[in-house]
C-alpha cells in the first residue's frame, strides 16, 4: 500500500511539473496579439509566434527558443523581456520563504497550495485581455511554482529515500518537464487556431484541478499524524553556506546559463547569419528533447551501477555543455546548429539528473533529512539563470556579439567542471552517518520515526 501510494504521489508531482512548464509554453501563440494590441495594430497571430524559456525547482527549463517579434521601440523589447523573466524573478524572491515553510509544515500542503495558485494563474491567462493582466498571471505562476515545484521535488526525495529508486524518480520528473516543453507549443498553437485562445488554458486548468483532487485523496491535510513529530529541518541560510551544497547550486546555475541565454538570442542570430526561415527557427530546439531524455536515462542507469561517481557525471555534463556552447557560433546552416544544441541539452540532463539526488544525499549525511529548503536552493539556482536570460542576453549580444556570449558561457562551464571534484569524497560517504539513521537505530521515539521505520521496512 505504501509503495502504491508513493507511485501515485510521484504521478501527482510529475503532472504538476508538466503543467507548470506547459503553462509557460502555451502562451507562445498569444504573445503576438498583445504586441499588436500594444502597438495599436490588431490581434492576429501569425507564423512569427514567439516561444519562451522557463526556469524552476527540480528543472522547469524549456527546450524551445524565445523569439520575440521585432518591436518598434526599445520599450517594447523591455516589456517582453520582463514578461518572460517575471516568473523566475518571483520564484527567486519567494523560494527562501517557501522552502522554510515546507520544512515546517511538510510537503503535501504546500504542494496543494501551489497547485491551487497554478489553477488561478491558468484561469487568469484564459481571460487576460492586456499586458498588465498577462504580467499578473505570469507572476502568479511564479508564486505557484515556488511552492508546487519545490514541494514536489522534496516530496519525491522524501518518499524515495534509497538509491537507485530516488534517482529514477527524479529522472522521471525531469523527463516530464522535457515532455511539457516539447508538447506545449503545438498543443497551444492548434487549440488557439481552431478553438480560440481560452481553450488551451481551460484544458490545463481542468487537469490542474484533477491533479489537486488526486493529491487531496492521497494525502489530505491533517489526515495522518505523521507531521506532528516531523524533525525540524536545517534553516535555509545554514544550507546555503554548506560548501558542498554551494558547489552543487553553482553547478546547477552555471549549466543552465547557456540554455537560458540562447533561448532569446539564437533566433535573430540564425536569421542574420544564415538566413534561416521561420520553420527552421521554430524547429531548432525540438530535436534537443530526445538527447535530453537520453541523458536522463543514461545517468539513471550509470548512477544505479556506479553511485559513487555522481560528481563525475555532473562534471562530464558541464564539459559537454561548454564544448557545445563554443561550437554554436561556428555553425553555418540549420542542420549544423542542431548538433551543439542537442549537446547542450544532453549535458544539462547529465548535470541535473546527477546532482539533484546528490542534494538530498548531502542533507541526509550532513544535516536533518528534511528537503524543502535544499530544493528551494536548487530552484533559486535555476531562477537566477532564467531571470537574467530574457533581459541580459540581448544586451550582451548587442554590446559584445553572439560569438563572445557563447564562448563566455562555454568557458564558464568548462572551468566549473573540475570544481565538482570537491564532491568526490562526499559521494562515497555512507548514509548511516546521518543523524536521522543513528536515531532510528536506537529505536523509534515518536510517531514520525515509527511511521518512517515502517515505510523503510515496506
Amino acid at each position: 500500500e505504501a509503495r502504491r501510494q508513493r507511485r501515485l504521489l510521484l504521478l501527482v508531482v510529475c503532472v504538476a511539473l508538466l503543467l507548470d512548464n506547459m503553462l509557460y509554453m502555451v502562451i507562445v501563440p498569444i504573445i503576438p496579439d498583445y504586441i499588436a494590441a500594444m502597438r495599436g495594430g490588431g490581434g492576429t497571430a501569425g507564423p512569427s509566434a514567439p516561444a519562451g524559456g522557463n526556469g524552476s525547482g527540480g528543472g522547469n527549463r524549456s527546450l524551445l527558443p524565445a523569439r520575440y517579434p521585432p518591436a518598434s521601440g526599445g520599450n517594447e523589447d523591455v516589456q517582453i523581456g520582463v514578461l518572460f523573466a517575471s516568473k523566475a524573478m518571483l520564484q527567486l524572491l519567494v523560494n527562501p520563504l517557501s522552502g522554510t515553510l515546507i520544512d515546517r509544515v511538510g510537503y503535501e500542503a504546500p504542494l496543494l497550495a501551489g497547485l491551487a495558485i497554478l489553477f488561478l494563474s491558468t484561469a487568469t491567462f484564459a481571460f487576460a485581455e492586456n499586458y498588465a493582466t498577462l504580467f499578473a498571471a505570469r507572476s502568479l505562476q511564479g508564486l505557484g511554482s515556488a511552492f508546487a515545484d519545490t514541494a514536489g521535488i522534496a516530496l519525491i526525495a522524501d518518499r524515495y529515500a534509497e538509491e537507485p529508486a530516488r534517482s529514477r524518480a527524479l529522472g522521471t520528473a525531469l523527463a516530464c518537464i522535457s515532455f511539457g516543453s516539447l508538447a506545449a507549443p503545438p498543443f497551444g498553437g492548434v487549440l488557439y487556431e481552431f478553438a480560440g485562445k481560452r481553450v488551451p488554458f481551460l484544458v490545463l486548468a481542468c487537469v490542474c484541478l484533477l491533479d489537486g483532487l488526486l493529491l487531496l485523496v492521497l494525502a489530505p491535510p491533517g489526515g495522518t499524524g505523521a507531521r506532528a513529530n516531523m524533525p525540524v529541518g536545517t534553516p535555509i541560510h545554514r544550507l546555503m553556506i554548506d560548501p558542498y551544497i554551494a558547489v552543487v547550486a553553482g553547478a546547477l546555475a552555471t549549466c543552465n546559463i547557456p540554455l537560458a541565454f540562447l533561448e532569446p538570442t539564437i533566433a535573430n542570430w540564425m536569421k542574420d547569419s544564415m538566413g534561416a526561415s521561420e520553420w527552421e527557427v521554430g524547429l531548432t530546439w525540438l530535436p534537443a528533447f530526445f538527447p535530453h531524455v537520453l541523458g536522463v536515462y543514461v545517468t539513471v542507469r550509470l548512477a544505479a551501477a556506479y553511485p559513487h561517481l555522481q560528481w563525475f557525471y555532473g562534471a562530464l555534463g558541464m564539459a559537454i555543455i561548454g564544448a557545445s556552447s563554443c561550437l554554436v557560433p561556428a555553425c553555418r546552416n540549420f542542420g549544423q546548429v542542431i548538433i551543439p544544441l542537442c549537446g547542450i541539452c544532453f549535458g544539462i540532463a547529465l548535470v541535473d539528473t546527477a546532482l539533484l539526488p546528490t542534494l538530498a544525499f548531502l542533507v541526509d549525511v550532513r544535516h536533518v533529512s528534511v528537503y524543502g529548503s535544499v530544493y528551494a536552493i536548487a530552484d533559486i539556482s535555476y531562477s537566477v539563470a532564467y531571470a537574467l536570460g530574457p533581459i541580459v542576453a540581448g544586451q550582451i549580444v548587442h554590446t559584445m556579439g553572439f560569438a563572445q556570449l557563447n564562448l563566455g558561457m562555454g568557458l564558464a562551464n568548462v572551468l566549473y567542471a573540475p570544481v565538482l571534484l570537491f564532491l568526490k569524497n562526499v559521494c562515497q560517504m555512507k548514509p548511516s552517518h546521518s543523524e536521522r539513521n543513528i536515531l532510528l537505530e536506537e529505536g523509534p521515539k515518536g510517531l514520525y520515526d515509527t511511521i518512517k521505520m515502517e515505510e523503510r521496512k515496506g
